[in-house]
């Protein structure tokens, strides 16, 4: 049932522990964006180094502006147009934890557009960090089926959702959103 999956990734979240869920795109690792402590917990997951930011998820996009000092206007039609999933990176990140942030000082902002992310963002009224549920540098699992064991074996919580669906996905469009609204992409 929905709601008692919930329940259960929300409690490892407000413990500060990491999370293997499924989202609008690929399973993600997830934990609270803004605790540096649970942040750094994935990157010892991932055995990658500190320095990777991450990808963050918002339920709602009026909760942008309090994460990032600045959104261009252009950023609301592309939200709202998107008809895959997208990832708008703005500069002036805030309220969250360092390790998420990049070191120009801005963040990729999902709106997640999946009914267990949305609930869960909703109800945790934080945002939690997406990425995918592999170790650095090999291929992101397109399925759970694909989730290797040694991330299963070390996230504190898999939730038990989506994980018979066996269509592949794929990783969300990345674009970076500048002053004036100019955009580029960083991954199509």
């Amino acid at each position: 049932m929905l709601k008692t999956e919930i329940d259960k990734a929300l409690a490892i979240l407000k413990s500060g522990g990491v999370i293997l869920y499924p989202t609008d795109t690929v399973w993600g690792l997830g934990c609270d964006a803004s605790n540096e402590e649970a942040v750094q917990k994935i990157n010892a997951i991932k055995r990658r180094m500190a320095d990777k930011s991450f990808i963050i998820l918002l339920d709602t996009d009026a909760k942008l502006q309090s994460y990032v000092t600045e959104i261009p206007d252009v950023a609301y039609d592309l939200i709202e147009y998107a008809e895959t999933p997208l990832t708008i990176v703005f500069s002036g990140a805030k309220n969250l934890a360092p390790g998420v942030i990049n070191a120009d000082g801005s963040v990729g902002i999902r709106i997640v557009k999946h009914e267990f992310c949305e609930q869960l963002i909703q109800r945790f009224r934080k945002p939690i960090t997406s990425t995918s549920a592999n170790v650095s540098g090999e291929p992101a699992p397109q399925t759970f089926a694909e989730i290797t064991a040694d991330i299963l074996d070390i996230v504190d919580h898999v939730v038990d959702w989506e994980q018979e669906l066996n269509s592949p996905k794929k990783a969300s469009t990345i674009m970076k959103l500048g002053a004036g609204g100019q955009f580029y992409f960083i991954r199509k």
